[in-house]
C-alpha cells in the first residue's frame, strides 16, 4: 500500500508538463498587452486626437469613409506589429532574453511618452528633453520590472486603442465625416422677382491690407484684376470675417449664424446653409476645399479626383513625427492643404492662355489649381438658375507661386515669424496674391466671354486674413489682439446683375451678412433665423465687431477700415549688375544645384536658402544675384533650430533663363561687396 501510495499515476508527467509548455505564450500575450497599451498612449491617442479635431484634413484630401476607416485601423494596429515581431523573435531565446527585450521595449515607449508629456508641461526642448525623457523611461522600466501592480495596470490599459478608436468614430468632430447623420436642411422659398445666376469665390487667408496701395485703394499696379473688380462692383470696405479658422468662418458665412459649437464643417452639422437655401430653386455647382456643406442630394460631385489612403497615410506620418519630436514644430499642419494643379490632376485647361507678354513661361493653364479649372469650365449660361461656388485655398500658404504663375520649391521648416523671417513670409504671401490676381482676371474674362458677367450676382471675398506683424504673426488670439486689422478685415466685393459703376460702402459688414444679402439679391426667403443683416437694408447700429477664436466665445473688435501696411523699402542694390569683386568668406546654399539646369516649365529656384559660418555676424546683409543681377538683399538672422540660416526670395522671374544659371552670394560691407564662395 505504501509503494502504491508513493507511486504517481501514469498520466501525471504529461499533465504537469503541459502548463510549462504553454507558459511562455501566456507570458508573451501579457507582455504584448502591455506594449499595446503603451503604443496606444504614444501613437494611437495623440494621432487620433489631433485628426479627430481636424475634420478639414479629411475633407480637403477628399477621403471616403473607407479611406478614413482604413487609416484609423492602420493607426490603431500597425504600430504594434514591429513590437509583436520582436516579441515573437525573443521567444527563440530563453526566459532571461525575453524579459530583457520586453523591458527595453517598455523603456523606449515610456521614454517616447515622456517626450510628449515633457514638451507640454516643461520648457525643456531638444537634447535636454531627450536626456530627461531617457532617464524617466529607464526609471519607469525598472519600476515596471519590479512591481507587478504596474504590469497589471498596463494590461488593463490594453483596451485603450479600442477606446480611442471609438471616441474618434462616435464623439470627435471628425465623426461627422465618417458617419454623417442627415442629408441637408430646409430649402428656401422662392419669392417674386428675378433669380439671377450667382457666382461666388471665397479666397483664403487674404487680409484686405495686402491689396491696398498707399492711397487706401486697391493697388491697381500690383493687382490690376482686383482693381477692375472693385471698379465694377460694390466694395464693402469695412468687411470682417467672423473667425480666423476656416472650419468656423466658412459655415458662419454660408449659414448666416455666428459659430456656436466646435463641430465639423459638414452638412450633417450645418444642415441649413446657402446650398440648401438655394438648392430647391437653383442648380448647384460647388467646388469646396476643406468643407462639405453642400449635401449630396443638392450638389453635383466635384470633378477633382480622390486623393486616397496614400496621401492620408503620408500626412499622418508627418504629423506623428511632429507629435513625437523633442522640439516644437515650425511646420503648420495646414500647409499640407496645397491645391492640386490642373496638370497634377490631369485636367485640361478650361480656357486658352491669354496673350500676355508678362507671362513668360506659358504655364498658367498647367499651374492653375484643379479646383479652379473645374470651376471655370462650369461657368456657362443655363436655363435653370445656377449657383457657381468656389472656395480656393489661395493665397493661403504653402506659398509656392510667383505672380507670373511660375512654381518654386521651399523647405517646410522655414520660420514665418521673428526678425527677417516675417518679412520673407509676407513677401511670399504677396507674390502668391499676385498669382491669385491672375486667377481673378481669368474668372472675369470667362464671365464676360460667356455673357454671364452682366446677368450674374458676382461675389468675391475671403474667409479670414492673417497677420504679418512681427511677434504677432498668424491667426491666433495674440494676432487678433495685436493685429486685428490684418486678421479680421477681408476684401468683400458684390457685383449686382447689370451693375457697371463701382461704389464703396463702409457699413459695418460682418460675414454673417453674406447669406442674407444673397437671399435678398436672389429673391429667396431663408426659413431660419440668421444673425446677419442684408446689405439691402439699413446698416446695423453698432460699430464693433464679433470675432470667434473659439466657437461660442465671441471677442469684441473695434475699429474701422484698416490703414494700408507700407511695403518694405526696396534695397537700392536690387536690380543692380555686379562686376568682379574680391572674395570675402564662404556660405552654403542648400539648393545650389537647382541653378545648374533650370527648366521654367517645371519651376524656378526663386527661393534661395542656406547657412553661413560664425564669421558672418547676425544682422549682416547678404546680396543674392542671379546671372549677375542682384535679386534680393536679406539679413543674416539669429541662429534657430536650423542653424545660422538665411533665405532670399527672388520674385522677379526675369532673373532666370532656361538652362544653366549663375548664382552668386555677396556680403554687403558698407558700400562694398565681398563675394562668398558657395558650397
Amino acid at each position: 500500500m505504501a509503494e502504491e501510495t508513493l507511486a504517481p499515476p501514469r498520466e501525471q508527467p504529461a499533465h504537469t508538463d503541459a502548463p510549462r509548455r504553454r507558459a511562455p505564450w501566456r507570458a508573451e500575450a501579457a507582455r504584448l498587452a502591455e506594449v499595446v497599451a503603451l503604443v496606444g498612449l504614444v501613437v494611437t491617442q495623440p494621432l487620433l486626437d489631433v485628426l479627430g479635431r481636424s475634420p478639414d484634413f479629411f475633407l480637403f484630401h477628399r477621403a471616403s469613409r473607407g479611406d478614413v476607416l482604413l487609416l484609423v485601423a492602420l493607426i490603431a494596429l500597425a504600430p504594434t506589429l514591429p513590437f509583436a515581431a520582436l516579441g515573437a523573435l525573443a521567444l527563440l531565446g530563453g526566459r532571461t532574453t525575453r524579459g530583457a527585450v520586453h523591458t527595453v521595449l517598455v523603456g523606449l515607449l515610456l521614454a517616447a511618452l515622456a517626450v510628449q508629456v515633457g514638451r507640454h508641461l516643461t520648457p525643456l526642448r531638444g537634447v535636454p528633453l531627450l536626456l530627461v525623457a531617457g532617464v524617466a523611461g529607464a526609471g519607469a522600466a525598472a519600476a515596471h520590472r519590479r512591481w507587478r501592480a504596474l504590469r497589471r495596470v498596463l494590461r488593463v490599459a490594453a483596451v485603450g486603442p479600442a477606446v480611442f478608436v471609438g471616441l474618434f468614430l462616435f464623439a470627435s468632430p471628425a465623426s461627422a465625416v465618417v458617419l454623417p447623420r442627415g442629408d441637408g436642411g430646409a430649402a428656401g422659398v422662392a419669392g417674386a422677382g428675378a433669380h439671377p445666376p450667382v457666382v461666388m469665390i471665397v479666397l483664403d487667408e487674404l487680409p484686405l491690407v495686402s491689396l491696398l496701395g498707399p492711397d487706401g485703394r486697391i493697388d491697381a499696379t500690383r493687382y490690376p484684376n482686383f482693381a477692375a473688380l472693385a471698379a465694377g462692383s460694390t466694395w464693402y470696405r469695412n468687411a470682417t470675417g467672423v473667425s480666423g479658422w476656416t472650419p468656423y468662418a466658412l459655415p458662419a458665412m454660408l449659414s448666416g449664424r455666428y459659430p456656436e459649437r466646435a463641430v465639423a464643417p459638414h452638412y450633417s452639422q450645418y444642415p441649413d446653409n446657402l446650398f440648401t437655401a438655394l438648392g430647391g430653386l437653383y442648380q448647384i455647382k460647388a467646388e469646396e476645399s476643406i468643407t462639405r456643406l453642400c449635401p449630396p442630394s443638392r450638389c453635383e460631385q466635384a470633378a477633382s479626383p480622390q486623393q486616397g489612403i496614400g496621401v492620408l497615410t503620408r500626412e499622418s506620418g508627418k504629423l506623428l513625427r511632429q507629435l513625437a519630436a523633442p522640439v516644437d514644430s515650425r511646420v503648420d499642419p495646414e500647409d499640407s492643404y496645397r491645391e492640386q494643379t490642373a496638370a497634377e490632376a490631369g485636367l485640361d485647361a478650361a480656357e486658352p492662355v491669354p496673350d500676355d507678354p508678362k507671362f513668360r513661361w506659358d504655364t498658367l493653364d498647367d499651374n492653375q489649381p484643379a479646383r479652379f479649372t473645374s470651376f471655370l469650365a462650369g461657368l456657362r449660361p443655363a436655363a435653370r438658375p445656377t449657383l457657381h461656388f468656389l472656395h480656393l485655398l489661395m493665397p493661403h500658404s504653402p506659398w509656392a507661386y510667383l505672380p507670373s504663375g511660375a512654381h518654386y520649391d521651399a523647405p517646410e521648416d522655414l520660420p514665418n515669424d521673428g526678425a527677417g523671417w516675417v518679412d520673407l513670409a509676407r513677401a511670399r504671401h504677396l507674390a502668391q496674391l499676385g498669382y491669385t490676381d491672375r486667377l481673378i482676371g481669368e474668372t472675369l474674362r470667362t464671365l464676360r466671354a460667356t455673357g454671364l458677367y452682366d446677368k450674374a450676382l458676382v461675389l468675391v471675398t475671403a474667409d479670414h486674413g492673417v497677420s504679418f506683424r512681427q511677434d504677432w504673426q498668424g491667426r491666433g488670439m495674440g494676432a487678433i489682439e495685436h493685429a486685428a486689422d490684418q486678421v479680421a478685415w477681408v476684401p468683400m466685393f458684390v457685383k449686382e446683375p447689370g451693375q457697371r459703376a463701382g461704389r464703396t460702402d463702409d457699413r459695418n459688414w460682418e460675414h454673417v451678412d453674406l447669406l442674407p444679402t444673397i437671399a435678398d439679391e436672389t429673391h429667396v426667403r431663408v426659413p431660419w433665423r440668421m444673425d446677419g443683416v442684408s446689405a439691402k437694408v439699413a446698416p446695423r447700429g453698432r460699430t464693433d465687431k464679433r470675432f470667434y477664436d473659439r466657437p461660442g466665445q465671441p471677442v469684441t473688435i473695434t475699429g474701422g477700415v484698416p490703414a494700408p501696411v507700407p511695403l518694405p523699402a526696396a534695397d537700392p542694390l536690387v536690380g543692380k549688375r555686379v562686376g568682379v569683386v574680391p572674395a570675402g568668406g564662404a556660405a552654403t546654399v542648400a539648393n545650389r544645384s537647382a541653378f545648374d539646369a533650370v527648366d521654367p516649365e517645371r519651376g524656378l529656384p526663386a527661393l534661395v536658402w542656406g547657412t553661413v559660418p560664425d564669421t558672418v555676424p547676425d544682422g549682416a546683409r547678404l546680396a543674392v544675384a542671379v546671372n549677375g543681377t542682384v535679386g534680393a538683399v536679406v539679413p543674416v538672422v539669429p541662429p534657430d533650430a536650423g542653424g545660422r540660416r538665411f533665405a532670399a526670395f527672388l520674385a522677379d522671374d526675369r532673373l532666370f533663363a532656361a538652362g544653366a544659371n549663375r548664382l552668386d552670394l555677396y556680403r554687403v560691407d558698407g558700400g562694398a561687396l565681398r563675394r562668398l564662395d558657395l558650397s
